[in-house]
């Protein structure tokens, strides 16, 4: 698998609720992520997102881009917690060592129900 199709693939299977797959298939050691609402170990964001799952079982995850610069792997996306949901803007930044997940950035923005702009956010 090529980075970019490790970072598709962990993402995915996060949203489904298969947390424990994801990380078990592509989280390296001494891994640590910059949510700014838990804390940085795996243990506490694989939790959180297998909550995340089970809280809302209709989401809806998809991916816009993907880009790869070296090590690092940026995943842009749009992610609804329900079909009615307008969902957010995401941006997921995935630093790799070899062909496993060493850091995890991810930052969002709420999708209005209006927007300015006329090219949208995705």
């Amino acid at each position: 698998m090529t980075r970019k199709e490790i970072a598709r693939d962990f993402l995915k299977l996060a949203a489904k609720g298969h947390s424990h797959e994801a990380f078990r298939l592509h989280i390296g050691k001494k891994f640590k992520h910059h949510n700014a609402y838990f804390k940085g170990d795996a243990d506490t964001l694989m939790l959180a997102m297998e909550e995340s799952a089970r809280t809302n079982p209709n989401k809806i995850f998809k991916i816009h881009h993907i880009l790869e610069d070296d090590n690092l792997v940026a995943v842009h996306s749009h992610l609804k917690q329900s079909p009615t949901d307008l969902g957010f803007a995401v941006v997921h930044i995935l630093k790799f060592k070899a062909d496993k997940i060493v850091e995890f950035w991810d930052l969002g923005q709420p999708v209005p129900k209006e927007t300015i702009n006329e090219n949208g956010m995705f």
